[in-house]
């Protein structure tokens, strides 16, 4: 049974909808072929009794062709019958047209119950649905949060442990490196086990022999016990394989000052060909002095001068010592060189930075020339009369004599003039000449003088 009000479909034994709650009322079934005929029967009762109208009189009277069907007379019974069927037929044709009408009616109705009943229905699913669609969309909200929540927590790990392989990868690599070994080797110093330093340092110098970190911190196994020596080996062997390395060269001049010996850096760069360190580390360079005459044998005084081309202060000793700062003669002038005999100079030019050049020395020979015996006059012999006695006395030279046949020195009387004779007796005079830049005494000139009055 479908409801008139809602178009619910419900069982008939139900005399309300369930779903609007109307009360349903029951008619006989309707046959519209039953009013179809009994309004066709009365039509024709009423045209067959009708009263017969003037305009028909007229129209019957003028030969009207047209017969009113209207018309009032009896029937006969065939005709009676005739018109029957044709109602009958014509009602049924209706009727059934009517039947049809009323049918599709009916399910245009049903269908337009049962689409409202469907659109209620609808309606109603679409609140519910929409009251789910919201339950639904908060649940599917909340599992997009907790599917987000669970994605960035796995990939919060994921990168969590790339991250760690990362670092452990970097770590590994870190302590294989040559940064790694170096490190390895100042910490095993700190602990004092320098074998193990040693062993890491080596390590690291078969990874990159051109780096110097390497060497310093072998070197610095011996400079931490007090090994300056060794030290220096450890340098000094590796340019000996590396005599290219500007880095290297840094670091040895570095180990001197810092150990207090830049004198020994002049020697490390005079054994040094390669112009390239040499222009790397020129900041260290002092030039060693020359001197000017150079060394050699003199018979005269000289004055010796010492100059450096990297300028700077220059230290000088004379007694054979290596010159610094401290305990050299600055120099400030020519050194003069006046007694006879050999003098070494050794010389040290210090440049700006205090480094020192290596030491260079010169020696110089002073040999004065020896004269002859003096020229004493006159000559040995007889004389009537005293005469006057002269000694010729060069440049350079004193002369010394004696009158009672003693060989004169340089405490005997000196000559500054003739000496007379002596009168009547035989006199020994002897004369000698002292060299007065070396004191050297040349051979004795002797006279013998006889002297008599007549």
């Amino acid at each position: 049974m479908i409801c008139r009000h809602c178009g619910a479909n419900f069982p008939d034994d139900q005399m309300v909808c369930p779903e609007c709650g109307a009360e349903v009322q029951i008619v006989p079934d309707y046959n519209p072929l039953d009013d179809v005929l009994a309004r066709e029967v009365r039509g024709s009762v009423e045209g067959a009794t009708r009263q017969i109208q003037t305009e028909d009189i007229r129209r019957y009277s003028r030969g009207s062709s047209d017969q009113n069907v209207n018309a009032t007379r009896v029937l006969r019974q065939d005709e009676m019958d005739r018109i029957r069927r044709d109602l009958r037929n014509g009602t049924e044709k209706q009727g059934a047209d009517g039947i049809r009408r009323n049918t599709d009616e009916m399910r245009r109705q049903r269908q337009s119950a049962g689409n409202s009943q469907r659109q209620r229905q609808s309606t109603d699913e679409l609140r519910r649905s929409g009251q789910n669609t919201g339950e639904l969309k908060r649940q599917r909200q909340q599992k997009r949060l907790e599917a987000a929540k669970r994605k960035r927590r796995n990939l919060l790990i994921t990168m969590f442990v790339i991250l760690a392989l990362i670092i452990a990868g970097v770590v590994v690599a870190y302590q294989n490196s040559y940064t790694g070994m170096i490190r390895k080797g100042y910490n095993a110093i700190q602990t004092h086990d320098y074998t193990a330093a040693a062993r890491y340092f080596d390590r690291a110098i078969v990874k990159d022999r051109s780096r110097v970190e390497a060497y310093v911190g072998h070197a610095e196994i011996y400079i931490d016990q007090e090994d300056l020596d060794g030290a220096e080996d450890v340098y000094l062997s590796a340019i000996e394989t590396q005599p290219t390395n500007e880095r290297l060269y840094q670091a040895v001049i570095d180990f001197y000052m810092d150990t207090e010996q830049p004198e020994k850096i002049a020697v490390l760069l005079q054994n040094c060909e390669d112009e390239t360190v040499l222009n790397a580390v020129s900041d260290y360079i002092s030039a060693a002095p020359e001197f000017s005459p150079e060394k050699g044998t003199y018979s005269e005084v000289q004055e010796i001068t010492i100059t450096s081309d990297t300028g700077g202060d220059i230290y000088y000793t004379l007694d054979g010592t290596d010159p610094t700062a401290e305990t050299g003669t600055k120099y400030t002038e020519p050194v003069l060189l006046q007694n006879e005999g050999e003098t070494e100079i050794r010389a040290v030019a210090v440049n700006s930075r205090g480094i020192p050049s290596v030491v260079v020395s010169s020696r110089y020979m002073i040999e004065f020339p020896i004269v002859d015996a003096p020229a004493v006059t006159p000559s040995t012999g007889q004389y009537s009369e005293p005469e006057q006695i002269t000694i010729t006395v060069p440049e350079g030279y004193t002369a010394y004599y004696t009158m009672d046949g003693t060989t004169p020195t340089t405490s005997s009387t000196q000559y500054t003039g003739p000496v007379a004779m002596p009168e009547n007796t035989q006199t020994i005079f002897m004369a000698v000449l002292v060299n007065n830049n070396n004191g050297k005494l040349t051979e004795v000139t002797t006279r013998n003088y006889i002297t008599m009055s007549e």
